[in-house]
Protein backbone atom coordinates (compact mmCIF):
# COMPACT_ATOMS: atom_id res chain seq x y z
CA UNK A 1 0.00 0.00 0.00
CA UNK A 2 2.91 2.29 0.76
CA UNK A 3 4.68 2.31 -2.37
CA UNK A 4 2.08 2.22 -4.54
CA UNK A 5 0.86 5.26 -2.61
CA UNK A 6 4.11 6.67 -3.18
CA UNK A 7 4.53 5.35 -6.72
CA UNK A 8 0.96 7.31 -7.82
CA UNK A 9 1.79 10.47 -5.86
CA UNK A 10 5.21 10.83 -7.30
CA UNK A 11 3.58 10.54 -10.98
CA UNK A 12 0.75 13.04 -10.73
CA UNK A 13 2.90 15.78 -10.88
CA UNK A 14 4.85 14.54 -14.24
CA UNK A 15 1.36 13.59 -16.00
CA UNK A 16 0.00 17.23 -15.58
CA UNK A 17 3.62 18.93 -16.19
CA UNK A 18 2.74 18.19 -19.94
CA UNK A 19 -0.23 20.20 -19.98
CA UNK A 20 0.74 22.82 -17.58
CA UNK A 21 3.76 23.57 -20.75
CA UNK A 22 0.92 23.20 -23.28
CA UNK A 23 -1.15 26.11 -21.04
CA UNK A 24 1.66 28.02 -21.16
CA UNK A 25 2.64 27.71 -24.41
CA UNK A 26 -0.38 28.75 -25.83
CA UNK A 27 -0.99 32.22 -26.64
CA UNK A 28 -4.15 34.23 -26.03
CA UNK A 29 -5.35 35.28 -29.44
CA UNK A 30 -5.02 39.19 -30.39
CA UNK A 31 -9.23 39.82 -30.49
CA UNK A 32 -8.85 38.56 -26.94
CA UNK A 33 -5.29 40.01 -25.69
CA UNK A 34 -6.45 43.19 -23.23
CA UNK A 35 -2.90 44.85 -24.09
CA UNK A 36 -3.71 44.95 -27.84
CA UNK A 37 -7.55 46.08 -27.33
CA UNK A 38 -5.82 48.84 -24.61
CA UNK A 39 -3.68 50.11 -27.39
CA UNK A 40 -5.70 49.75 -29.82
CA UNK A 41 -9.12 51.22 -28.28
CA UNK A 42 -6.26 54.40 -27.14
CA UNK A 43 -5.66 54.74 -30.62
CA UNK A 44 -8.49 54.18 -32.50
CA UNK A 45 -10.50 57.24 -30.13
CA UNK A 46 -7.48 59.52 -30.32
CA UNK A 47 -7.57 59.38 -34.07
CA UNK A 48 -11.85 60.13 -33.97
CA UNK A 49 -11.31 62.85 -31.59
CA UNK A 50 -8.87 64.23 -33.90
CA UNK A 51 -10.50 63.63 -36.66
CA UNK A 52 -13.71 65.27 -35.03
CA UNK A 53 -11.79 68.23 -34.17
CA UNK A 54 -10.49 68.59 -38.19
CA UNK A 55 -13.98 68.43 -39.55
CA UNK A 56 -15.44 71.02 -37.21
CA UNK A 57 -12.73 72.87 -37.43
CA UNK A 58 -13.21 73.03 -41.78
CA UNK A 59 -16.78 73.36 -41.21
CA UNK A 60 -16.67 76.30 -38.92
CA UNK A 61 -14.01 77.72 -41.16
CA UNK A 62 -16.19 77.04 -44.49
CA UNK A 63 -19.32 78.75 -42.60
CA UNK A 64 -17.10 81.60 -42.21
CA UNK A 65 -15.71 82.35 -45.27
CA UNK A 66 -19.22 81.86 -46.59
CA UNK A 67 -20.36 84.70 -44.54
CA UNK A 68 -17.33 87.03 -45.18
CA UNK A 69 -16.75 86.81 -41.91
CA UNK A 70 -12.50 87.41 -41.27
CA UNK A 71 -11.00 85.79 -38.83
CA UNK A 72 -7.50 86.42 -39.26
CA UNK A 73 -5.18 88.68 -37.04
CA UNK A 74 -4.05 91.35 -39.45
CA UNK A 75 -5.95 93.96 -37.34
CA UNK A 76 -2.53 94.05 -34.54
CA UNK A 77 -0.93 95.93 -37.11
CA UNK A 78 -3.41 98.44 -37.93
CA UNK A 79 -3.89 101.61 -36.77
CA UNK A 80 -6.92 102.40 -34.75
CA UNK A 81 -8.68 105.30 -32.98
CA UNK A 82 -8.74 104.60 -29.50
CA UNK A 83 -7.62 106.36 -26.61
CA UNK A 84 -7.05 104.96 -23.03
CA UNK A 85 -7.89 106.49 -19.59
CA UNK A 86 -4.46 105.00 -18.44
CA UNK A 87 -1.85 102.77 -19.05
CA UNK A 88 1.46 102.57 -20.76
CA UNK A 89 0.26 104.07 -23.83
CA UNK A 90 -2.77 106.13 -23.98
CA UNK A 91 -2.91 106.64 -28.11
CA UNK A 92 -2.00 103.62 -29.21
CA UNK A 93 -1.27 103.13 -32.69
CA UNK A 94 -1.97 99.85 -33.58
CA UNK A 95 -4.92 97.26 -32.55
CA UNK A 96 -1.69 95.13 -31.03
CA UNK A 97 -0.38 97.98 -29.17
CA UNK A 98 -4.06 98.99 -27.71
CA UNK A 99 -4.73 95.56 -26.74
CA UNK A 100 -1.28 95.29 -25.09
CA UNK A 101 -1.61 98.34 -23.17
CA UNK A 102 -4.80 96.98 -22.24
CA UNK A 103 -3.34 94.05 -21.18
CA UNK A 104 -0.65 95.61 -18.57
CA UNK A 105 -3.43 97.67 -16.99
CA UNK A 106 -5.44 93.82 -16.10
CA UNK A 107 -2.05 92.44 -15.13
CA UNK A 108 -1.02 95.72 -12.63
CA UNK A 109 -4.69 95.23 -11.32
CA UNK A 110 -4.53 92.05 -10.76
CA UNK A 111 -1.25 91.04 -9.23
CA UNK A 112 -1.69 94.68 -6.86
CA UNK A 113 -5.68 93.04 -6.06
CA UNK A 114 -3.99 89.25 -4.82
CA UNK A 115 -1.42 91.01 -2.93
CA UNK A 116 -3.62 93.46 -0.96
CA UNK A 117 -6.36 91.08 -0.55
CA UNK A 118 -4.17 88.46 0.73
CA UNK A 119 -2.62 90.77 3.05
CA UNK A 120 -5.97 92.24 4.21
CA UNK A 121 -7.82 88.51 4.11
CA UNK A 122 -4.91 87.30 6.60
CA UNK A 123 -5.24 90.36 8.85
CA UNK A 124 -8.98 89.60 8.89
CA UNK A 125 -8.78 85.88 9.53
CA UNK A 126 -6.92 86.64 12.19
CA UNK A 127 -9.15 88.90 13.72
CA UNK A 128 -11.94 86.82 14.03
CA UNK A 129 -10.62 84.49 16.23
CA UNK A 130 -9.32 87.49 18.47
CA UNK A 131 -10.21 87.40 21.94
CA UNK A 132 -11.16 90.74 21.50
CA UNK A 133 -15.09 91.33 21.40
CA UNK A 134 -14.95 94.50 19.27
CA UNK A 135 -12.00 93.12 17.14
CA UNK A 136 -13.95 89.89 16.64
CA UNK A 137 -17.14 91.42 15.84
CA UNK A 138 -15.62 94.12 13.64
CA UNK A 139 -13.80 91.43 11.36
CA UNK A 140 -17.15 89.44 11.18
CA UNK A 141 -19.18 92.19 10.14
CA UNK A 142 -16.88 92.81 7.42
CA UNK A 143 -16.84 89.47 6.49
CA UNK A 144 -20.49 89.29 5.92
CA UNK A 145 -21.40 92.62 4.63
CA UNK A 146 -18.79 92.30 2.04
CA UNK A 147 -19.66 88.84 0.90
CA UNK A 148 -23.08 89.32 0.43
CA UNK A 149 -23.24 92.66 -1.66
CA UNK A 150 -22.38 91.75 -5.49
CA UNK A 151 -18.96 92.62 -6.83
CA UNK A 152 -20.27 95.15 -9.53
CA UNK A 153 -22.60 96.61 -6.86
CA UNK A 154 -19.39 97.73 -4.50
CA UNK A 155 -17.66 99.03 -7.81
CA UNK A 156 -20.10 101.23 -8.50
CA UNK A 157 -20.31 102.54 -4.42
CA UNK A 158 -17.06 102.86 -4.81
CA UNK A 159 -16.59 105.04 -8.13
CA UNK A 160 -19.60 107.34 -7.40
CA UNK A 161 -18.39 107.98 -3.80
CA UNK A 162 -14.89 109.18 -5.15
CA UNK A 163 -16.02 111.29 -7.73
CA UNK A 164 -18.50 113.12 -5.58
CA UNK A 165 -16.63 113.26 -2.26
CA UNK A 166 -13.13 113.97 -3.11
CA UNK A 167 -12.23 117.30 -3.87
CA UNK A 168 -11.37 118.89 -7.42
CA UNK A 169 -8.18 118.40 -9.19
CA UNK A 170 -6.10 122.11 -8.80
CA UNK A 171 -2.75 123.20 -9.46
CA UNK A 172 -2.00 123.64 -5.24
CA UNK A 173 0.58 121.68 -3.44
CA UNK A 174 -1.31 118.33 -2.54
CA UNK A 175 -2.40 116.82 1.19
CA UNK A 176 1.39 116.50 1.51
CA UNK A 177 3.51 119.06 0.05
CA UNK A 178 3.17 118.14 -3.15
CA UNK A 179 3.82 114.24 -2.72
CA UNK A 180 0.61 113.25 -3.01
CA UNK A 181 -2.62 114.11 -5.08
CA UNK A 182 -6.34 113.17 -3.86
CA UNK A 183 -8.83 114.46 -5.84
CA UNK A 184 -11.82 113.19 -7.90
CA UNK A 185 -9.29 112.24 -11.41
CA UNK A 186 -7.34 110.09 -8.63
CA UNK A 187 -4.65 109.40 -6.94
CA UNK A 188 -1.37 110.45 -7.83
CA UNK A 189 2.00 109.63 -5.63
CA UNK A 190 5.35 109.78 -6.54
CA UNK A 191 6.43 107.12 -9.28
CA UNK A 192 9.91 104.76 -8.22
CA UNK A 193 11.22 103.71 -11.39
CA UNK A 194 14.83 101.75 -12.54
CA UNK A 195 17.18 104.30 -14.15
CA UNK A 196 20.43 103.35 -16.82
CA UNK A 197 22.48 101.79 -13.27
CA UNK A 198 19.66 99.17 -12.74
CA UNK A 199 21.04 95.85 -14.29
CA UNK A 200 24.69 96.70 -13.32
CA UNK A 201 23.55 96.56 -9.50
CA UNK A 202 20.73 93.73 -10.66
CA UNK A 203 24.15 91.60 -11.05
CA UNK A 204 25.19 92.55 -7.50
CA UNK A 205 22.02 91.13 -6.03
CA UNK A 206 22.16 88.41 -8.15
CA UNK A 207 25.56 87.49 -6.22
CA UNK A 208 24.09 88.26 -2.96
CA UNK A 209 20.74 85.71 -4.15
CA UNK A 210 24.14 82.90 -4.90
CA UNK A 211 25.72 84.12 -1.83
CA UNK A 212 22.11 83.91 0.50
CA UNK A 213 22.19 80.07 -0.78
CA UNK A 214 25.14 79.21 0.90
CA UNK A 215 24.26 81.28 4.32
CA UNK A 216 21.20 79.48 4.52
CA UNK A 217 22.26 76.10 3.78
CA UNK A 218 25.36 77.04 6.85
CA UNK A 219 22.57 78.50 9.20
CA UNK A 220 20.10 75.34 9.09
CA UNK A 221 23.09 73.11 9.30
CA UNK A 222 23.90 74.51 12.59
CA UNK A 223 20.37 74.60 13.71
CA UNK A 224 19.98 71.03 12.82
CA UNK A 225 22.82 69.69 14.98
CA UNK A 226 22.56 72.53 17.75
CA UNK A 227 18.71 72.76 17.96
CA UNK A 228 18.99 76.42 18.48
CA UNK A 229 17.34 79.18 16.42
CA UNK A 230 19.65 79.92 14.10
CA UNK A 231 16.77 81.83 11.61
CA UNK A 232 18.18 80.94 8.35
CA UNK A 233 16.14 82.45 6.11
CA UNK A 234 16.35 85.77 7.77
CA UNK A 235 20.09 85.81 7.83
CA UNK A 236 19.56 84.69 3.76
CA UNK A 237 17.41 87.76 3.10
CA UNK A 238 19.93 90.13 5.57
CA UNK A 239 22.65 88.67 2.89
CA UNK A 240 20.65 89.80 -0.34
CA UNK A 241 19.81 93.46 1.31
CA UNK A 242 23.91 93.60 2.41
CA UNK A 243 24.85 93.00 -1.13
CA UNK A 244 21.83 95.72 -2.50
CA UNK A 245 22.95 98.51 -0.23
CA UNK A 246 26.82 97.59 -1.47
CA UNK A 247 25.58 97.26 -4.93
CA UNK A 248 24.42 100.81 -4.35
CA UNK A 249 28.01 101.59 -4.38
CA UNK A 250 30.03 98.95 -6.55
CA UNK A 251 27.77 98.73 -9.37
CA UNK A 252 29.39 100.47 -12.05
CA UNK A 253 31.91 98.00 -11.98
CA UNK A 254 30.61 95.41 -13.86
CA UNK A 255 30.15 97.56 -17.20
CA UNK A 256 32.54 94.97 -18.69
CA UNK A 257 29.48 93.06 -19.07
CA UNK A 258 28.38 94.90 -22.10
CA UNK A 259 30.73 93.96 -24.21
CA UNK A 260 30.32 90.18 -23.24
CA UNK A 261 26.41 90.45 -24.58
CA UNK A 262 27.64 92.40 -27.61
CA UNK A 263 30.07 89.35 -28.28
CA UNK A 264 27.39 87.01 -27.74
CA UNK A 265 25.11 88.87 -30.02
CA UNK A 266 27.75 89.14 -33.08
CA UNK A 267 27.66 85.23 -32.46
CA UNK A 268 24.29 84.44 -32.73
CA UNK A 269 24.20 86.68 -35.85
CA UNK A 270 26.77 85.00 -37.57
CA UNK A 271 25.11 81.29 -36.56
CA UNK A 272 23.15 79.08 -39.30
CA UNK A 273 19.63 77.79 -38.64
CA UNK A 274 21.42 74.39 -38.39
CA UNK A 275 22.57 74.86 -35.70
CA UNK A 276 19.75 75.57 -33.01
CA UNK A 277 17.98 72.84 -35.14
CA UNK A 278 20.25 70.47 -34.13
CA UNK A 279 20.01 72.32 -30.63
CA UNK A 280 16.46 72.00 -29.99
CA UNK A 281 16.94 68.54 -31.72
CA UNK A 282 19.62 67.29 -28.95
CA UNK A 283 17.20 68.95 -25.68
CA UNK A 284 13.97 67.24 -26.94
CA UNK A 285 15.75 63.60 -27.58
CA UNK A 286 18.14 64.15 -24.44
CA UNK A 287 14.99 64.99 -22.24
CA UNK A 288 13.22 62.03 -23.26
CA UNK A 289 16.29 59.49 -22.92
CA UNK A 290 16.73 61.08 -19.49
CA UNK A 291 13.52 61.08 -18.14
CA UNK A 292 12.17 56.91 -19.85
CA UNK A 293 16.07 56.00 -17.87
CA UNK A 294 15.09 57.32 -15.08
CA UNK A 295 12.05 56.10 -15.06
CA UNK A 296 12.74 52.32 -15.85
CA UNK A 297 15.45 52.75 -13.36
CA UNK A 298 12.44 53.28 -10.47
CA UNK A 299 10.75 50.61 -11.45
CA UNK A 300 13.35 48.50 -11.34
CA UNK A 301 14.01 46.06 -7.95
CA UNK A 302 17.15 45.60 -6.16
CA UNK A 303 17.73 42.01 -8.43
CA UNK A 304 17.67 44.04 -11.33
CA UNK A 305 13.92 42.85 -12.25
CA UNK A 306 11.95 45.29 -14.38
CA UNK A 307 8.17 45.24 -13.76
CA UNK A 308 5.80 47.21 -16.09
CA UNK A 309 2.46 47.87 -16.37
CA UNK A 310 0.65 48.59 -19.40
CA UNK A 311 0.48 52.25 -18.31
CA UNK A 312 4.17 52.29 -17.68
CA UNK A 313 4.99 51.37 -21.68
CA UNK A 314 2.45 53.93 -22.65
CA UNK A 315 4.23 56.78 -20.99
CA UNK A 316 7.15 55.57 -21.95
CA UNK A 317 6.12 55.22 -25.79
CA UNK A 318 4.14 58.88 -25.47
CA UNK A 319 7.58 60.13 -24.39
CA UNK A 320 9.18 58.86 -26.76
CA UNK A 321 6.62 59.74 -29.24
CA UNK A 322 7.03 63.57 -28.79
CA UNK A 323 10.77 63.70 -28.60
CA UNK A 324 10.21 62.84 -32.13
CA UNK A 325 7.47 65.10 -32.50
CA UNK A 326 9.39 67.94 -31.32
CA UNK A 327 12.76 67.07 -33.71
CA UNK A 328 10.50 67.04 -36.55
CA UNK A 329 9.30 70.78 -35.51
CA UNK A 330 12.46 71.74 -35.37
CA UNK A 331 14.07 70.50 -38.13
CA UNK A 332 10.83 71.37 -40.56
CA UNK A 333 9.80 74.89 -38.92
CA UNK A 334 12.95 76.54 -40.31
CA UNK A 335 11.37 80.17 -39.20
CA UNK A 336 11.76 78.68 -35.26
CA UNK A 337 15.35 78.85 -35.68
CA UNK A 338 15.54 82.11 -37.39
CA UNK A 339 13.13 83.84 -34.90
CA UNK A 340 15.44 82.37 -32.23
CA UNK A 341 18.51 83.43 -33.54
CA UNK A 342 17.07 87.21 -34.32
CA UNK A 343 15.17 87.17 -30.95
CA UNK A 344 18.17 86.19 -29.07
CA UNK A 345 20.83 88.51 -31.06
CA UNK A 346 18.02 91.59 -30.29
CA UNK A 347 18.72 90.54 -26.20
CA UNK A 348 21.69 90.94 -25.91
CA UNK A 349 22.04 93.88 -28.55
CA UNK A 350 20.16 95.47 -25.80
CA UNK A 351 21.42 93.98 -22.54
CA UNK A 352 24.58 95.35 -24.24
CA UNK A 353 23.27 98.91 -24.42
CA UNK A 354 22.20 98.30 -20.67
CA UNK A 355 24.99 97.78 -19.38
CA UNK A 356 27.32 100.89 -21.52
CA UNK A 357 26.14 103.74 -19.73
CA UNK A 358 27.71 106.12 -17.80
CA UNK A 359 29.49 105.01 -14.65
CA UNK A 360 27.66 107.31 -12.39
CA UNK A 361 24.23 106.45 -12.84
CA UNK A 362 22.04 105.27 -10.56
CA UNK A 363 20.37 102.28 -9.94
CA UNK A 364 16.51 103.93 -9.28
CA UNK A 365 15.36 107.37 -9.31
CA UNK A 366 12.20 108.78 -8.22
CA UNK A 367 9.67 111.60 -9.68
CA UNK A 368 6.98 113.68 -8.09
CA UNK A 369 3.66 113.85 -9.53
CA UNK A 370 2.99 117.18 -11.57
CA UNK A 371 -0.25 118.73 -12.76
CA UNK A 372 -0.72 119.84 -16.33
CA UNK A 373 -3.44 122.38 -16.78
CA UNK A 374 -4.44 122.69 -20.73
CA UNK A 375 -6.95 125.21 -21.28
CA UNK A 376 -8.86 125.60 -18.29
CA UNK A 377 -8.87 121.76 -17.09
CA UNK A 378 -6.29 120.62 -15.25
CA UNK A 379 -4.98 117.11 -15.20
CA UNK A 380 -2.48 114.65 -13.87
CA UNK A 381 0.48 114.66 -15.79
CA UNK A 382 3.47 111.76 -16.76
CA UNK A 383 5.80 112.14 -13.60
CA UNK A 384 3.63 110.69 -10.99
CA UNK A 385 2.16 107.02 -9.84
CA UNK A 386 -1.21 107.86 -11.21
CA UNK A 387 -4.45 105.67 -9.90
CA UNK A 388 -7.43 106.71 -11.81
CA UNK A 389 -10.86 106.75 -9.99
CA UNK A 390 -11.99 103.59 -12.31
CA UNK A 391 -8.60 101.84 -11.26
CA UNK A 392 -9.29 102.60 -7.49
CA UNK A 393 -12.87 101.58 -7.28
CA UNK A 394 -11.87 98.48 -8.98
CA UNK A 395 -9.06 97.63 -7.00
CA UNK A 396 -10.96 98.33 -3.58
CA UNK A 397 -13.65 96.23 -4.29
CA UNK A 398 -11.66 93.32 -5.25
CA UNK A 399 -9.59 93.66 -2.65
CA UNK A 400 -12.26 94.13 -0.19
CA UNK A 401 -14.32 91.60 -1.63
CA UNK A 402 -11.55 88.69 -1.89
CA UNK A 403 -10.34 89.30 1.23
CA UNK A 404 -13.87 88.73 3.03
CA UNK A 405 -12.84 85.20 1.52
CA UNK A 406 -9.52 84.78 2.52
CA UNK A 407 -9.79 85.81 5.80
CA UNK A 408 -12.64 82.79 6.17
CA UNK A 409 -10.18 80.80 4.56
CA UNK A 410 -8.00 81.89 7.05
CA UNK A 411 -9.87 81.16 9.76
CA UNK A 412 -10.53 77.63 8.76
CA UNK A 413 -7.48 76.30 8.07
CA UNK A 414 -6.43 77.72 11.58
CA UNK A 415 -9.32 75.89 13.44
CA UNK A 416 -8.13 72.73 11.52
CA UNK A 417 -4.98 72.93 13.46
CA UNK A 418 -5.65 70.75 16.57
CA UNK A 419 -5.68 72.08 20.00
CA UNK A 420 -3.16 69.85 21.25
CA UNK A 421 -0.02 71.55 18.75
CA UNK A 422 -0.99 74.78 20.17
CA UNK A 423 -0.99 73.13 23.95
CA UNK A 424 2.41 71.67 23.18
CA UNK A 425 3.56 74.02 21.62
CA UNK A 426 2.83 76.50 25.04
CA UNK A 427 4.25 73.79 27.55
CA UNK A 428 7.81 74.69 25.56
CA UNK A 429 7.53 77.78 26.23
CA UNK A 430 6.74 79.84 22.95
CA UNK A 431 4.84 82.73 22.73
CA UNK A 432 2.04 83.63 21.00
CA UNK A 433 3.35 85.02 18.22
CA UNK A 434 5.72 82.24 17.66
CA UNK A 435 2.99 79.95 17.83
CA UNK A 436 1.38 80.91 15.11
CA UNK A 437 4.31 81.62 12.53
CA UNK A 438 6.07 78.42 13.26
CA UNK A 439 2.84 75.71 14.60
CA UNK A 440 -0.30 76.90 12.90
CA UNK A 441 0.21 78.47 10.31
CA UNK A 442 2.65 76.07 8.64
CA UNK A 443 -0.29 73.57 9.12
CA UNK A 444 -2.86 75.49 8.63
CA UNK A 445 -1.28 76.47 4.86
CA UNK A 446 -2.32 72.93 3.62
CA UNK A 447 -5.87 73.84 4.38
CA UNK A 448 -5.83 77.74 3.46
CA UNK A 449 -3.55 77.20 -0.05
CA UNK A 450 -6.47 75.35 -2.22
CA UNK A 451 -9.78 77.43 -1.91
CA UNK A 452 -7.04 80.83 -1.53
CA UNK A 453 -5.89 79.97 -5.03
CA UNK A 454 -9.70 79.80 -6.52
CA UNK A 455 -9.82 82.96 -4.77
CA UNK A 456 -7.11 84.41 -6.85
CA UNK A 457 -8.11 83.29 -10.05
CA UNK A 458 -11.54 84.91 -8.93
CA UNK A 459 -9.80 87.81 -8.35
CA UNK A 460 -8.54 87.84 -11.95
CA UNK A 461 -11.44 87.22 -13.75
CA UNK A 462 -13.97 89.55 -12.05
CA UNK A 463 -11.51 92.79 -12.91
CA UNK A 464 -13.87 91.76 -16.63
CA UNK A 465 -16.06 94.10 -14.38
CA UNK A 466 -13.78 97.55 -14.87
CA UNK A 467 -15.42 97.83 -17.74
CA UNK A 468 -18.53 99.24 -15.95
CA UNK A 469 -16.39 101.92 -14.20
CA UNK A 470 -14.76 102.85 -17.37
CA UNK A 471 -11.38 101.84 -16.62
CA UNK A 472 -9.35 100.53 -19.95
CA UNK A 473 -8.87 96.89 -19.24
CA UNK A 474 -8.47 94.24 -21.95
CA UNK A 475 -12.61 93.90 -21.98
CA UNK A 476 -13.33 97.28 -22.70
CA UNK A 477 -10.28 97.62 -25.00
CA UNK A 478 -10.94 94.46 -26.69
CA UNK A 479 -14.48 95.71 -26.99
CA UNK A 480 -13.28 98.87 -28.82
CA UNK A 481 -11.29 97.05 -31.06
CA UNK A 482 -13.50 94.18 -32.78
CA UNK A 483 -16.35 97.49 -33.26
CA UNK A 484 -14.19 99.22 -34.96
CA UNK A 485 -12.20 96.23 -36.98
CA UNK A 486 -15.31 93.53 -37.07
CA UNK A 487 -12.74 91.06 -35.40
CA UNK A 488 -14.96 89.76 -32.86
CA UNK A 489 -13.84 86.15 -33.17
CA UNK A 490 -10.12 87.04 -33.00
CA UNK A 491 -10.72 89.43 -30.14
CA UNK A 492 -12.61 87.09 -28.20
CA UNK A 493 -9.26 84.62 -28.67
CA UNK A 494 -7.34 87.00 -27.68
CA UNK A 495 -9.50 87.54 -24.49
CA UNK A 496 -9.68 83.74 -23.90
CA UNK A 497 -5.79 83.19 -24.39
CA UNK A 498 -5.39 85.84 -21.82
CA UNK A 499 -7.57 84.44 -19.33
CA UNK A 500 -6.26 80.94 -19.74
CA UNK A 501 -2.48 82.14 -19.19
CA UNK A 502 -3.43 84.00 -16.22
CA UNK A 503 -5.36 81.02 -14.77
CA UNK A 504 -2.78 78.59 -15.82
CA UNK A 505 -0.13 80.39 -13.82
CA UNK A 506 -1.93 81.39 -10.96
CA UNK A 507 -2.83 77.66 -10.78
CA UNK A 508 0.96 76.40 -11.23
CA UNK A 509 2.26 79.13 -8.61
CA UNK A 510 -0.18 78.01 -5.89
CA UNK A 511 0.10 74.30 -6.77
CA UNK A 512 4.02 74.46 -6.27
CA UNK A 513 3.76 75.97 -2.43
CA UNK A 514 1.30 73.46 -2.07
CA UNK A 515 3.22 70.18 -2.70
CA UNK A 516 5.95 71.81 -0.75
CA UNK A 517 3.60 72.50 2.19
CA UNK A 518 2.02 68.76 2.27
CA UNK A 519 2.79 66.50 4.69
CA UNK A 520 5.21 63.76 3.51
CA UNK A 521 4.31 60.16 5.00
CA UNK A 522 6.83 57.42 5.64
Amino acid sequence: MTTSDNTSSSESPGSSAPSTLVAASARTPLWRDVVVLKWVTQVFLLAVVLSAMWFLASQAGDNLRARNINTDFDFLERPVDIQLGEGIDTHPDTGGRALWAAMVNTLRLSVAGIIFATVLGVIVGLARLSDNWLVRRIASGWVEMLRNIPLLVQMIVYYSTMTAALPRLGLDAGPINGWLHVSNKGISMPRVHIADGFYQWAVVVLIGAVAAHFVRRHRQRIQDETGANASPILWALGTVALFGLVGLVVHPAFFWLGAVFGAIADLLDSLPNAVPQLLLSAIAVGFATTWISRFVSDHRSARGHLSLTDDDWFRIAFTALVSLVLVYVAVRWTGLSSWILNSGRDLFGVLEAKFDVDGAARPFDAMRPDIVQKAKFPNYGKNGLTMSIGFASVFFAVVFYTSAFIGENVRGGILAVSKGQTEAAKAVGLGRGQILRHVVLPQALRVILPPTGNQYLNLVKNTSLAVAVGMSDIVQVGTTVFNQTGRTLPVVAIWMLFYLSCSLTISVVVNWFNVRMQLVER
